[in-house]
């Protein structure tokens, strides 16, 4: 992970960073920013991988749509000050993106929290924009909807996107942030771990 390079391109683009060598590092920090907030979790593997809900949860009130799952819980986290998530790819030149069935991730992405976290893995880093569109329709769709069970063509073979038209696709709405939303502080923390899809 090129850190200085990380650092340099996305505060060009108006975020903030941090890199932290482990996920366990990573979520202590982050606990101990927040003292008695709504938090709201989009849907993360990266999330559960290093305990942060777990963290969070002893002095906030966090609202993760996987507990319990449904749409009440997911327009409860909607609702939120602060929100979490992952990302299906980052590039070196400073882009995030993100592809989302539903649009509860990307919604809160773009508009709505006071600031947003995004939590990322050395394995969601690649070079450019291309790459970044490559790795989240083609690595992390198929792995994202075989872990959820759905019976798309992606998820049967598990090797690329087929670009379906199943009732159960979940790749549905693509963002790609090319710079921090205007008034929406946002800090992406990287951690020099393989997590998530």
């Amino acid at each position: 992970m090129d850190q200085e390079l990380l650092r340099k391109n996305f505060e060009n683009h108006g975020f903030a960073t941090r890199f932290f060598a482990t996920g366990a590092e990573a979520s202590d920090y982050l606990a101990a920013q927040f003292t008695g907030r709504a938090i709201g979790f989009g849907g993360s593997k990266t999330l559960r991988q290093i305990g942060l809900y777990e963290k969070l949860a002893v002095k906030n009130a966090v609202v993760w749509h996987h507990q319990p799952p449904g749409d009440e819980i997911r327009r409860l986290a909607s609702a939120t000050r602060i929100y979490f998530t992952s990302v299906n790819a980052v590039s070196m030149t400073g882009e995030i993106v993100n592809i989302d069935g539903v649009g509860n991730r990307i919604a809160m992405s773009m508009y709505g929290p006071e600031a947003v976290y995004y939590i990322v893995g050395r394995n969601k880093i690649v070079p450019d924009l291309a790459a970044a569109m490559h790795r989240a329709r083609n690595v992390a769709g198929p792995q994202n909807a075989q872990r959820i069970g759905v019976k798309t063509p992606c998820a049967v073979k598990a090797d690329k996107c087929y670009d379906c038209n199943s009732p159960e696709r979940i790749c549905r709405a693509t963002v790609i942030l090319d710079r921090c939303p205007t008034g929406m502080p946002s800090e992406i923390v990287f951690i020099d771990e393989d997590l998530g899809m």
